[in-house]
């Protein structure tokens, strides 16, 4: 969008503009060459330090200038002769003081552009706005697009393009906003306005219609002027004055109608932009950016009344026509063939896909979408709603089709031979909500039965493939037909769930990155860390309900780093890096670890992250450093995500010793058996929490994880017999010898022979033996062909091997193994096995 487009985008703005140019009679010149002139003048390479410089600049412009109005085609009469003015108001006046005039005015309508743009709010102060140098080719260069076009407000004043740099400015996405210090600040700290609100673009329009319905009422006293002059003809001199008189008129309503025509372009292309931009957030909400689909319905209601607009300018310049007071009017014939353009884009843009499928597809698995036309009931299409049809296509499909840039190919039979898969319940009929005015069509049971994949190339897999859905349909207005399509984001298609994490690496990758307008589906391969860590952060805090610290994402930027010099660090991350280079010394990829902890976040550890007990993303380098300067001491403990197994999660604390002690990791597997906040009350070891980035204070264990605590049922007998049984979490502390953290620390006295007992108790080694006659048994009519009884036998040596003598446990597997040796009516001998040797201190401890 041009600047002039912005300023004139507020009355207020335009208003004071028109003053300031009228006053050189440039007012015109301004509207006729907006474009041009913004370019031209900010495009300036040489900075005028003297007179005699700027003299040469304006010099240069004014013949530019003169040049490119002799160069402007005017297909209407009276546009021509005001060109000729404008090009007679140049040559009278002076090249210094126009050039002056415009370069002076551009400048104000940038601070205008400023005042109605972005406000960003940092610690209860404003971010100050440096003043757009024109002469400076760097900040023309951030300013002005490489196409010559002017850059959005809010990119000129504080969001990143896909290749500046992450420290210059901040980048704002989906709530989370990064600052110029690149820390996360959260959107409640942030004010963003909108440059343009959807409502005020909704007034401008309604203004703009009711000045032309205003000067249809000259349309219709010129038509009739017109029939009375038709039946009047013999009257030569009236005749001849009312001829003039005629013509007069037709050539101011016919600059009103050009203007009019003006006006609703400029409407149209930013209703259009802002519906551009609703589905570029459709596309961040797919990585969990906060998105209002309500909006829309502000859209469709400026699509309403340009629809109404553009149709009555159509009937005004189709009658103004019909005043033939020449053999041949151009212009108005070029103007109705611009308008029936203008409609055809408006009413093929209004069509939509407005509930996306979903972005990861797995064949044979049923989902739904929607598409929306949001015209309306406008064309009375609602009256014969069409069906809407849909199709998979491919990346390389997509693109031929979108390259053909039209609308009128659009049938069953030029789709034939197009899709990529087999869609079932893949058409659906529109219907109108008259309380809503929803024209939507639902599809609600669709199923991807197959895919066509295209052939591979290097290390390309099919999670790196993109499809969309393509939906189409047919309807008729007017007896001429009106054919319309659009594309879903782009879509992977999965046949199994360990597909999966790689899928999501593409389609977060799309979502984030994509440009507005592209290529289906042409993404950068590369982009700053500022750009990358937002969109992590968006992924990241969507899933888990907390965003992630400073501190978590500059571990991240470690971890993503490759191939560095000591002390230098790459501000840029391509997709290599991010998902398909293994992590240094580790099998897997940044984002297949990435994707596991979100995952294990999500599915097991949600309410203590969100209540900040974990500290998570640390190293285990800092993790150490930081327990042994911790003032708690002994027992403090920290939780921290594990960088060696996709989807760990260990606790590093403070043992007796006064050294720090790594657990190993548990996962997902782990936590279906018993959670977190559990496994940490059955360790004794663990006294304090060290603080994290939410929690800035230590906590003792049972205040920080007692909320999270299941509660156990206390042990009653069963009447059947059985005994119940608990599972608890035990760590050895201290060697084989010492004691296991978790289990009591006093001595308790084996039960009776004949008693139910879960398990035999060691005083002298700390050893919990679980149901000694089965293990002694099994380990006496061990069987050569039993895999599992090499693990009984050593599960009983490293019982017995750390067991005194005179142990009450060593007593009760002798007795077993006797018993089972009278049985058989043999002598119990301690039997010799080729793949497992019994140590001789089992032989002398059983015969002691």
């Amino acid at each position: 969008m041009s600047l002039w487009k912005r300023i004139s985008s507020h009355a207020d703005c335009e208003q004071r503009m028109a003053a300031y140019y009228n006053k050189k009679g440039l007012y015109d010149l301004r509207l006729c060459l907006a474009p041009w002139i913004e370019d031209r003048i900010m495009s300036e390479q040489v900075t005028p330090n003297s007179t005699d410089q700027l003299e040469q600049v304006a010099h240069r412009f004014n013949e530019d200038l003169q040049q490119k109005l002799l160069s402007t085609r005017a297909s209407d009469q009276v546009l021509k002769f005001r060109l000729v003015e404008l090009c007679a108001l140049i040559q009278r006046t002076p090249a210094l003081e126009l050039y002056t005039h415009l370069r002076s005015g551009l400048q104000k309508e940038l601070q205008l552009a400023a005042e109605k743009s972005v406000v960003v709010a940092a610690a209860g102060q404003s971010m100050p706005l440096n003043h757009y140098n024109m002469n400076n080719p760097a900040v023309a260069a951030a300013a002005v697009g490489m196409n010559g076009s002017y850059m959005e407000t809010n990119d000129l004043f504080g969001v990143t393009g896909s290749g500046s740099s992450p420290a210059s400015v901040g980048m704002s996405t989906g709530g989370i906003m990064h600052n110029v210090s690149g820390h996360v600040t959260p959107a409640s700290m942030c004010m963003v306005a909108p440059k343009v609100e959807i409502y005020d673009i909704h007034r401008q329009i309604v203004e703009a219609y009711n000045n032309f319905t205003a000067m249809t009422e000259s349309l219709k006293i010129l038509a009739q002027t017109y029939s009375y002059m038709l039946s009047n003809a013999s009257n030569a001199p009236e005749a001849e004055t009312m001829f003039k008189r005629l013509f007069e008129e037709k050539a101011a309503i016919v600059v009103s109608l050009r203007r009019s025509f003006m006006y609703y372009e400029r409407l149209q292309d930013m209703v259009i932009t802002e519906l551009k931009n609703w589905r570029r957030q459709q596309a961040l909400a797919g990585n969990g950016a906060q998105f209002s689909e309500n909006m829309l319905d502000d859209i469709q209601r400026c699509f309403e009344v340009l629809e109404t607009f553009v149709t009555h300018l159509l009937a005004a310049v189709k009658e103004a026509g019909l005043v033939r007071l020449m053999k041949d009017d151009q212009e108005l014939t070029s103007m109705y063939e611009q308008l029936l353009v203008a409609q055809k884009n408006l009413v093929c843009s209004a069509f939509i896909v407005d509930k996306q499928p979903p972005q990861v597809m797995k064949t044979n698995t049923r989902f739904a979408a929607s598409v929306r036309w949001l015209i309306g009931s406008q064309l009375g299409i609602h009256m014969n709603p069409p069906t809407v049809e849909c199709i998979i296509m491919s990346e390389l499909q997509a693109q031929r089709f979108v390259t053909r840039g039209t609308h009128v190919d659009v049938t069953h039979s030029s789709l034939a031979g197009q899709s990529s898969g087999e869609i079932q319940n893949c058409s659906s009929t529109m219907e109108f909500q008259s309380s809503s005015q929803v024209f939507s069509a639902s599809f609600r049971n669709m199923q991807l039965k197959k895919i066509k994949r295209a052939e591979k190339k290097g290390t390309e897999s099919v999670m790196d493939e993109k499809f969309a859905l393509f939906f189409y349909a047919t309807a008729t207005v007017n007896e001429y037909q009106i054919r319309v399509w659009t594309l879903s984001l782009p879509v992977v298609v999965i046949v199994h769930g360990n597909q999966e994490p790689q899928s999501w690496a593409t389609i977060t990758w799309d979502n984030a990155f994509a440009e507005i307008v592209r290529d289906p589906f042409v993404v950068t391969d590369r982009v700053t860390w500022c750009q990358l860590s937002v969109a992590l952060n968006t992924k990241f805090g969507s899933s888990t309900q907390r965003a992630l610290t400073t501190e978590n994402l500059d571990f991240l930027f470690e971890k993503l780093q490759r191939d560095s010099i000591a002390g230098e660090r790459n501000e840029y991350i391509s997709w290599n890096q991010f998902c398909k280079e293994p992590l240094p010394e580790r099998t897997f990829t940044f984002w297949e670890w990435f994707f596991a902890i979100m995952k294990l976040t999500k599915d097991h550890l949600l309410s203590m992250w969100k209540a900040g007990r974990i500290t998570g993303f640390i190293n285990k380098a800092k993790a150490h450093d930081d327990l042994m300067r911790a003032v708690t001491g002994i027992g403090t403990f920290l939780l921290r995500f594990s960088d060696s197994e996709l989807g760990g999660v260990t606790i590093a604390y403070v043992n007796e010793g006064g050294s720090v002690t790594m657990l190993s990791p548990w996962t997902a597997r782990d936590f279906q058996i018993l959670n977190l906040a559990d496994r940490i009350r059955d360790l004794d070891m663990l006294r304090c929490l060290h603080p994290t980035d939410i929690n800035v204070q230590p906590l003792d264990r049972d205040l920080a994880f007692g909320d999270f605590y299941t509660q156990r049922p206390e042990p009653t007998p069963r009447v059947d017999g059985y005994v119940p049984s608990t599972i608890r979490v035990q760590v050895r502390t201290s060697g084989d010898t010492g004691s296991i953290s978790g289990t009591p620390h006093h001595p308790m006295q084996s039960p009776p022979q004949d008693s139910m007992s879960m398990g035999n108790y060691s005083p002298r080694s700390g050893i919990m033996i679980d149901n000694v006659p089965s293990v002694a048994t099994t380990f006496y009519n061990m069987d050569d062909s039993d895999s599992d009884d090499g693990t009984v036998a050593r599960e009983l040596e490293n019982y017995v091997i750390n067991t005194q003598p005179d142990d009450p446990v060593l007593g009760q597997i002798t007795d077993i193994l006797n018993e089972c040796a009278s049985r058989q009516e043999t002598q119990w001998t301690m039997p010799t096995r080729p793949t497992y040797s019994v140590p001789s201190s089992f032989n002398q401890m059983v015969q002691n």
